[in-house]
């Protein structure tokens, strides 16, 4: 897939659901319920227990989902994401040198940025989106709405304090999409694994954002 049209998917489905845990059965049935729910793009973090794995047996189970990959911090990670079969790559910073080889390699990167400076160089690098994180620290969704005028035309994710409340301030005020992690998992509900309830919230959320 091409990153416009990554990006039209993207658009479309509005969530990202992200998922880290140090147990890879967990995540497994983590990245299974939201996907019960409706969230069609799953980020796996690098750093969980046996994320490359995972990420090859999510893409073979669901296979028209977007099935990623976030938390990468250098090269080599990056392309062992790659390698793995990672559909979008997630970096909490702006390298240069990584957005260059996902390009390379054809695969939708979103570089993490905190100021415009560094969005406009993510940008500029080749990134398919930016991620603006952590937004809860920028101001929230003012923050975003503020950014709409100088760069409307860079597809923006925030993430790092988006909640199932605000995510849909957060698409109003101008994101392309949103990504979530802690809301999606409440703790409580992932001990008990009660993967019904974190179904159900899934489903509230992506109903709540495709009617944006």
């Amino acid at each position: 897939m091409n990153h416009q049209s990554w990006l039209t998917l993207l658009k479309k489905h509005r969530a990202i659901a992200v998922i880290r845990s140090s147990d890879k059965e967990v995540a497994w049935q983590m990245a299974s319920a939201v996907a019960a729910g409706g969230i069609q793009f799953i980020e796996i973090t690098w750093n969980t227990h046996k994320a490359p794995e995972l990420i090859a047996e999510l893409r073979s189970e669901f296979p028209t989902f977007s099935i990623g990959t976030g938390t990468l911090l250098n090269l080599e990670q990056l392309q062992q994401a790659i390698d793995c079969g990672a559909q979008f790559l997630f970096t909490p910073h702006t390298d240069v040198t990584m957005i260059q080889a996902a390009v390379d390699a054809g695969v939708p990167i979103v570089p993490g940025a905190f100021s415009p400076t560094e969005i406009m160089a993510a940008w500029e690098a080749g990134a398919t989106c930016v991620k603006v994180f952590p937004i809860s620290g920028l101001g929230g969704a003012a923050y975003l709405r503020s950014l709409q005028g100088p760069l409307s035309g860079i597809p923006l994710i925030p993430t790092g304090g988006v909640t199932l409340e605000n995510a849909k301030v957060f698409i109003d005020a101008g994101a392309i999409a949103v990504g979530l992690a802690g809301d999606l998992f409440p703790k409580h509900l992932v001990q008990d694994r009660d993967w019904g309830a974190i179904v159900q919230i899934a489903k509230t959320l992506t109903q709540n954002l495709t009617t944006c």
